[in-house]
């Protein structure tokens, strides 16, 4: 059923050794690793980039493109999570309150 050649597996067997030599590299020494102040800067704003960077395109794109009218539920969903987050907090309110905006508007309207 699989037909592998040599060059394929010793790709896969060399993948295989990068991996766990680079990822046992921090466990390999016998001090504790101390990152550089800017690089523990940096990492604070990390999960802040990665679900923008997750969110956005979900939000305000259709089909990979830029969606072109106000009649999108996403749209509002996203607002009443926004607000209940700034005005509540908590990330249960936050998505109850998104769902319930974006329910009706998706379902019963067909936005």
């Amino acid at each position: 059923m699989f037909d592998i050649t040599w060059t394929s597996l010793l790709s896969i067997l060399g993948l295989a050794a990068v991996t766990v030599i680079t990822r046992s590299l921090f466990f390999i020494s016998d001090s504790a690793w101390k990152l550089p102040q800017w690089a523990q800067h940096g990492l604070r704003y990390a999960p802040v980039a990665a679900l923008s960077a997750v969110i956005a395109p979900e939000v305000l794109m259709s089909h990979g493109a830029f969606i072109g009218t106000w009649k999108d539920a996403r749209l509002f969903a996203s607002a009443a999570g926004v607000a209940w987050f700034f005005w509540r907090g908590g990330v249960l309110g936050t998505i109850v309150s998104g769902m319930a905006v974006y329910l009706p508007l998706h379902v019963g309207l067909g936005w």
